[in-house]
C-alpha cells in the first residue's frame, strides 16, 4: 500500500464525516456520565441508606442493582445498536438514563431505589456500546482516531475518580440525591446534540434477525457471574448460593459459546472474540481494570477511615490520578499510537501503573500524602492511561461495521465484569489479611485506645496485602499484552469505516492491496 494511500482519510474512498469532532463531544459527555455513576453513587451511599432506612445487609444493592443489568445486558446492548442503528439506540439509552435518574433522585424507599440501579444499568448498556461503536465508524483516519480515543479514553479511566470529587461536593453540600439528579442536564445535552450533529454510518446495520438463545443464554450467564462476585464479598466464597452461582455462570457461558458457533447469526460472531489481538485486548483490559477498582475501593477508605478526610477533600486527593491518567491518554498514548505498536504502550504502561501500585503497597498509618500517596497515583494513572487508549482503539478496529456494536460491548463487558471481580476479589483478600492482623495483635493491647490502633493497623494491613495481589494481576495484564497482540503500527492498516469488503475484518497490517 502507498504512503498515501495509507494517511487517506477513510476507507474505501469514503470521505470521514463532516461533524465527527462535534460528535466526540457528546459521546464523550454521556461516557463521562455513564462512567461517573460508576462511584458516585458510592460516596452518597451511607446519606442515602440512613434517608431511606436501608438495612446493611441490603445496601450493597445500590451497587449490585445497577452492575448486574449493566454487565449482564451489554452484549445485548451492543447488538441492538447493530440492529437499529447507532444513533437512535444511543439516544434511546440517553433519555432513558436520564428517567431513570430522575427516578433515584426521587426515591422514598429502598424498592425504588434499588429499581432506578436497574433501570440505569439497563439503559447504560444500551447507551456505552452504541457511544464507542460511533467513534469507531465515524473516526477512520488513523491520526484522528489516536486523537478521538485519547480523549474517550482519557474519560473511560478518570471518569470515576472524577465522580469521587463530584460525590463528595454533592453530598457535603447538597443532598445524595444531587448524585442522581446530576445525570439528568449531561443527559439531556449529550441527546440533544447527538440528535443534531450525528448522521447514522452508511452500510453499518445488522439485518440479521436477533439470536434470542444467545440473548437468554448470555445475560443469565453474565449475571450470574458477577452476582456470584458480590455474593462471595458478603457472604463468602464457601457460600452454597455463591458456588452455585458460580457454576451457573459456568454452564450457561459454556452453553451460550456452542450455541454462537452454530446459529446463522449470533448475538456474539466468534470471530470477534477469537481475534488475537481483540483478545489480548479484552483480557488485559478486564484484569487491569480488576486491579484498579480494588484499588478506588481501598484508598476512598484508606483517606476517609484512616486519615479521616472528608468526602470533598478524599475527591480531590485522586486529582493526581486524573492528571496521570489525562497526560498519559491525551498525550503520551496520543503521540504514540501512530509511531509504535498497539502492545509497546499497553504492555509498558500497565507495568508503569504497578508500579505506582507498588509504591502503595507501602502505606501505613501515618503515611506521608505528598511523598507516597501522591506518586503512587500519578504512575498509576499515567499507565492506565496511556494503556487504555490504544486498548479501546484496537478494540474496535478492523470489525466489519455490522459487528462494531457488539465488539464495543465486549470491550465495556470486560471493564464491567472486571469491576466486579476487582471489588469482591480483593476486598476478600483485604478483609481475612485485616481479621488475622487484628487477631494476632489484640491482645498485647492493654488499653482501650491501643485496641483501636490495632484496628486501624488491620485495616491499612488489609489494604496493603490486597495492593501486592493488584501488583500480581497487573503484571500479568502486561504479559498478555505483550505476548498475545501482535498488531503493528495503526497507520499501516486499514481502519474499519464504513465499507463492509472481508478485509475490514482484519486488524492485522495489510501492507499490500
Amino acid at each position: 500500500m502507498s504512503e498515501t494511500a495509507a494517511k487517506a482519510p477513510g476507507v474505501a474512498g469514503k470521505a470521514p464525516d463532516a461533524n465527527r469532532w462535534k460528535a466526540l463531544v457528546f459521546i464523550a459527555l454521556a461516557q463521562l456520565m455513564v462512567v461517573l455513576d460508576a462511584t458516585i453513587v458510592n460516596i452518597a451511599l451511607p446519606s442515602a441508606q440512613q434517608d431511606l432506612g436501608i438495612s446493611d445487609g441490603n445496601r450493597q444493592w445500590v451497587v449490585t442493582a445497577y452492575a448486574l443489568a449493566f454487565g449482564g445486558l451489554l452484549l445485548f446492548g451492543g447488538r441492538i445498536a447493530d440492529l437499529w442503528g447507532r444513533k437512535r439506540t444511543f439516544v434511546l439509552g440517553l433519555g432513558g438514563f436520564a428517567a431513570a435518574s430522575a427516578l433515584g433522585g426521587a426515591a422514598t424507599n429502598e424498592a425504588m431505589m434499588f429499581g432506578s440501579r436497574a433501570l440505569q444499568g439497563v439503559f447504560g448498556a444500551l447507551l456505552a456500546p452504541a457511544a464507542l461503536s460511533l467513534l469507531a465508524v465515524m473516526f477512520t483516519d488513523a491520526k484522528e482516531r489516536a486523537k478521538a480515543f485519547g480523549i474517550y479514553g482519557a474519560i473511560a479511566g478518570g471518569g470515576g475518580a472524577v465522580g469521587l470529587i463530584l460525590g463528595g461536593f454533592l453530598t457535603e453540600y447538597l443532598d445524595w440525591r444531587w448524585t442522581f439528579f446530576v445525570n439528568i442536564p449531561f443527559a439531556i445535552v449529550a441527546a440533544a446534540g447527538a440528535y443534531l450533529v450525528i448522521r447514522e454510518p452508511e452500510g453499518g446495520r445488522n439485518r440479521n434477525p436477533l439470536d434470542i438463545p444467545g440473548v437468554l443464554l448470555s445475560t443469565l450467564g453474565l449475571v450470574a457471574l458477577v452476582y456470584g462476585f458480590t455474593r462471595a464479598e458478603s457472604d463468602g466464597w464457601s457460600d452454597s448460593l455463591t458456588i452455585g452461582m458460580f457454576v451457573a455462570s459456568a454452564v450457561l457461558l459454556i452453553a451460550f459459546v456452542l450455541v454462537e458457533a452454530r446459529v446463522k447469526a449470533p448475538l456474539l460472531p466468534l470471530r470477534v472474540i477469537t481475534e488475537r489481538n481483540r483478545g489480548g485486548v479484552y483480557l488485559s483490559l478486564g484484569l487491569a481494570i480488576i486491579a484498579m477498582f480494588g484499588l478506588f475501593l481501598f484508598l476512598t477508605y484508606y483517606l476517609q477511615i484512616v486519615k479521616g478526610y472528608s468526602p470533598v477533600k478524599t475527591g480531590f486527593a485522586f486529582m493526581p490520578m486524573i492528571v496521570g491518567m489525562i497526560t498519559g491518554s491525551t498525550q503520551i498514548g496520543t503521540r504514540l499510537m501512530t509511531r509504535v505498536a498497539p502492545r509497546l504502550l499497553m504492555g509498558p504502561g500497565f507495568l508503569v501503573a504497578a508500579l505506582g501500585m507498588l509504591l502503595l503497597t507501602q502505606m501505613e498509618i501515618d503515611s506521608s500524602y505528598a511523598a507516597l500517596l501522591l506518586p503512587g497515583m500519578l504512575l498509576l494513572g499515567l499507565g492506565m492511561g496511556t494503556a487504555f487508549m490504544p486498548a479501546m482503539s484496537l478494540a474496535t478496529q478492523g470489525v466489519e461495521p455490522r459487528d462494531s456494536g457488539v465488539a464495543s460491548a465486549m470491550v465495556n463487558t470486560s471493564q464491567q465484569v472486571g469491576g466486579a471481580i476487582g471489588t469482591a476479589l480483593l476486598n476478600t483478600i483485604a478483609a481475612s489479611a485485616t481479621t488475622s492482623y487484628i487477631a494476632d495483635n489484640i491482645g498485647s493491647a492493654t488499653s482501650r485506645s491501643q485496641q483501636q490502633l490495632v484496628q486501624l493497623e488491620g485495616q491499612v494491613q488489609g489494604y496493603t496485602s490486597a495492593i501486592w495481589f493488584a501488583v500480581g494481576i497487573l503484571v500479568v495484564a502486561a504479559a498478555i499484552a505483550l505476548t498475545f497482540i501482535n498488531a503493528g503500527r495503526p497507520d499501516t492498516s486499514p481502519v474499519a469505516g464504513s465499507g463492509e469488503s472481508a478485509e475490514d475484518e482484519l486488524a492485522v497490517p495489510v501492507v499490500a492491496h
